[in-house]
Parts: structure tokens; sequence; C-alpha cells
């Protein structure tokens, strides 16, 4: 009987192990083919948002001479210019070249002094993607905890102490909060920098002081958004008949939430973090200038006031870019945590 016994085990270990290999193969088809479908999707709005970025520049009627040449330009001398900057050529032919140039990182010149546009954001990114960053992580945090605290105790007081703040800090407007962080941390107390900026380089607490209150001042919106979509989905969630059954079956409250309640629950929270970091790069103007930042939304703001088409196409595109980015990650991810969400063509 031993000897008969003896070749099965390895046989039956073999074909497990190829089962969970045929597993988990057939995971990663599914999610490559998910990935697939998004771009497919993603990929035409790119396009589009380029093509229109680049017309709104061309129907502007502005050219380099509106601001290198001045009042006495000759007519010679601004079509010697736009020929310098290869204006003269048909639109689609300079929308092409644009293109291809974007899509290798090269956003042309300045208008308005000749110098990269690719190395003026590059110098202000760091600063506006610090406090974007900062301010997204801290949306995600406190939005969740305070999202997972208003289900946890549903229908009772501190649910309704927790709708009334998410309510309240989503209307108050960033630039506000701001004054009232200065004049609370960095007047009253003296703890924080009331403005500027440090890199990183600099030593991560002196980073950290410099960027943490326009931060704070971002992340208002996003974790009143995170924890009313949190709330939303985990309350659905925990009414679902697979809940239910998961109770009745035994299951422990801790595995009954994190695997069947948060892992369903969590997409519209999740879902709405696809915007939220091209909306904080976007919407960081009067805050980066009451911190006194020199960063992307002061960039795109200075540039249109002085007419540098360049630079504005810059600035869309790279918007339109970062909202695509985005919502790659987010569908990517709920296509992981909620398997059917690829079929569904998230």
């Amino acid at each position: 009987m031993t000897a008969t016994l003896t070749p099965a085990a390895p046989a039956a270990g073999r074909a497990k192990k190829d089962s969970r290999a045929s597993a988990v193969a057939l995971r990663m088809r599914r999610l490559l083919a998910a990935i697939g479908r998004i771009l497919t999707a993603l990929i035409p709005v790119f396009l589009l948002g380029s093509l229109f970025t680049y017309m709104l520049g061309a129907i502007s009627g502005l050219t380099p001479a509106y601001l290198q040449l001045g009042e006495g330009a000759t007519p010679a001398s601004i079509k010697a210019l736009d020929q310098q900057w290869g204006l003269n050529r048909p639109f689609f032919v300079q929308y092409f070249s644009w293109l291809g140039h974007v899509l290798t990182g090269n956003f042309g010149n300045s208008w308005v002094n000749n110098f990269p546009v690719s190395q003026l954001l590059a110098s202000r990114a760091i600063v506006s993607v610090s406090a974007a960053g900062v301010a997204l992580l801290l949306g995600v945090v406190f939005g969740f905890g305070i999202g997972a605290l208003a289900v946890r105790f549903q229908s009772t007081w501190v649910d309704r102490v927790i709708t009334v703040f998410t309510s309240t800090i989503s209307v108050l407007p960033p630039f506000i909060v701001g004054i009232v962080l200065i004049d609370v941390f960095a007047v009253w107390l003296r703890w924080l920098p009331s403005s500027g900026f440090m890199p990183l380089s600099a030593g991560f607490g002196s980073w950290f002081s410099h960027i943490i209150l326009p931060a704070i001042a971002l992340s208002f919106d996003t974790i009143a958004d995170v924890a009313r979509q949190l709330r939303v989905g985990l309350a659905t969630a925990k009414r679902q008949n697979y809940v239910t059954g998961a109770v009745v079956r035994g299951l422990s409250g801790r595995r009954v939430f994190f695997v069947h309640v948060l892992r369903n629950g969590i997409s519209p929270a999740v879902a709405i973090l696809g915007l939220k970091f091209p909306n904080l790069l976007g919407g960081a103007v009067v805050t980066e200038a009451i911190f006194q930042l020199s960063g992307y939304g002061q960039f795109a703001s200075q540039s249109a006031i002085k007419g540098d088409v360049p630079a504005v196409q810059a600035v869309l595109v790279i918007s339109v870019l970062l909202v695509v980015i985005f919502n790659l990650l987010v569908n990517v991810i709920l296509a992981r945590l909620i398997p059917s969400s690829a079929y569904r063509g998230l």
C-alpha cells in the first residue's frame, strides 16, 4: 500500500501548484484585458483633450509678436517672427508637430523669455506636487477614518456630528482656511512658517514645516468627499445579502467588514480620487498666492495673464494627462479590488 501511495502525493502537490498557477495566470489575463479596455477609452480622451488645447491657442489670435515686438511691430517683422516659430504652417501640421514634441516631454519655448517651458514647469512642479501630494494623503487618511467611523456608529450622534463636520469643511474656501491657519499656527502660536518653500534636500523637517499648512488648506474638500462617499458605500454594502449570509455562516465581525463590506463598499471613495490630485494641482492658485509658493497654479495664472500660449498649452495638456493617468490608476485598483468591475468596462 505504501508503494502505491508514495508516487500519488507528489502528483497531487504538482496538480495543486498547477491549479494555483493557472488561477493566477487567469487573474493576470483578466486584469491586463481590463487595462487594455481602459486604455482604449482613455487614449482618445487624451488625444481630443490635446487637440482642443492646441486649438484654443490657435483661435486666441495671440502670436509671439504680441509679446516680443510690441505695438511698434511691422507686418514684415510679424511675418518673419511667425515663420521663425513655425506658425505659418497649416493648423494640423502645427498640431501634430507639437503633439510629437509633447509626447517626448518637449513643450516648446516660452514666448515671454524664449526659455524651455518644460524646464519652467519642472522648477515649479516640485512645489505643487509636494502640496497636492500631502493634501491628497491627508484627504485619504482622514477621509477614510472619518467615513469608517460614521458607518461604525451609523444613526447615532457620532454619525450626525461627522455629517455636519464634513458638510461644513466642504464649503470652506481653501484661501479662507489658509488665512486662518496662518493666523493660528504662524502668527499666534509661532509653530510653523507662514510662507515660502524649502526643498526636501534641505531636510524633511524644514520641507514638511513649510508645506503642511497649504496642504491642510487644500485637503478639506478631499477629506469631506472621501468621507461621504465611503460612508455611503459602506452603508450600502452592509445591507447586501452576501453580508447577511457571511454573518449567518458565523464569520467574525472583522472578517465580514474587511473581506465583504470594505472591499465592496470602498469603490465610490476610490473612484472620486481619480480627479482629486489633478484638481488639487490646478486649483491651488489662490492658496499658493497666500502662502507665497511659486508653484504650478501660480505659473498657470501668470502665463495666462501674459498671453504666453505655449506655457498655457503645456499646463492644460499636463492637466489632461494627469486626469487620464489617475483615472487609469483608479480603474486598475477597482478592477483589482472588485474583479467584477473589470467586466463593466470601468
